[in-house]
């Protein structure tokens, strides 16, 4: 049943956040924090009040941020600054590493959408928002927009890999933020559109190769993404919408569905969700190399 957004300010929380419309935290994530000292000048440990576990140690000034207080001022301004009929049916998707240290929440937005068409094939992808944040000083807490496609359910952070690789940097803004939110439905139609054009693109093998060697530096992976795409093709016929999907693919999945299974180690499962956003970030960085942009106006 659909979510009916008709509420009046009386029914609203007082923290601003309708409940109907991003749900609860989960519990790995929705803890407070304490912290304890240690043995080492200057440093503390981060504790989890819940559990009474130490999940990280940063420097002594470091502050009490716990991640329900970050996520909710997210939600918060996200629901204050975007249309109702556009967060009605959103789904968020938490991810949680580092034993709780780390939390990602990922909201998509189905009512906010745009159809890309290749000559053999026609999705929708629809708007992403995705908020990162830590409590053991290893993430920079920032938000990030993107898309999700429909048809594979492959997700990737859009925007310049030079904006990306500030945000990782510069920490979180509230107040840069609610100024993307105000831009964010017109920014992600200009990168439907910019998807489209790469849907328009026609490619051939030699030259999706060549690019792959140009902005992948391990021999193995162009083996292995060449591969990807090639399976792409199948469904999206020979275009760079395509070669993009298998981009998106890697960035999504880890395991025997596309060769790019995460080495198993000790603590793979704890860090996973790390990893795999890296990925996305990843894919930004190729899609903003000269060699994509190149391949695109050639």
């Amino acid at each position: 049943m659909p979510l009916d957004m008709h509420i009046t300010p009386s029914q609203m929380p007082l923290d601003g956040v309708d409940p109907r419309i991003f749900g609860d935290i989960p519990d790995s994530l929705n803890f407070n924090v304490e912290f304890e000292p240690t043995r080492l000048h200057g440093k503390k440990y981060v504790v989890n009040k819940t559990t009474g576990e130490a999940v990280g140690i940063v420097g002594s000034s470091y502050p009490n941020n716990p991640h329900p207080a970050f996520f909710r001022r997210v939600q918060a301004a996200i629901t204050d600054n975007l249309r109702w009929d556009d967060l009605a049916d959103a789904k968020v998707k938490w991810q949680t590493a580092r034993n709780g240290a780390f939390g990602l929440m990922d909201i998509t937005l189905p009512n906010v959408r745009y159809t890309v068409t290749t000559k053999s094939h026609q999705t929708d992808v629809a708007q992403r928002i995705v908020a990162l944040h830590g409590v053991d000083g290893l993430c920079s807490n920032q938000t990030y927009f993107g898309a999700i496609d429909f048809f594979c359910t492959n997700g990737c952070i859009s925007g310049d890999w030079g904006k990306v690789r500030k945000k990782n940097t510069s920490g979180f803004s509230l107040d840069n933020f609610i100024h993307e939110l105000n831009d964010a439905k017109t920014d992600f139609h200009q990168h439907g559109r910019k998807l489209q054009t790469w849907a328009d693109r026609e490619t051939d093998l030699t030259e999706v190769r060549d690019v792959l060697e140009r902005i992948i530096k391990s021999p193995r992976k162009v083996e292995k993404m060449s591969t990807l795409y090639l399976e792409e093709t199948s469904k999206r016929g020979h275009n760079m919408f395509a070669l993009h999907s298998a981009f998106t693919n890697y960035a999504t999945y880890a395991d025997e569905r596309n060769g790019f299974k995460l080495k198993e180690m000790k603590n793979t499962n704890d860090t996973k969700a790390v990893t795999m956003f890296g990925r996305e970030q990843e894919v930004s960085k190729w899609v903003s190399d000269p060699a994509w942009s190149a391949l695109v106006a050639a």
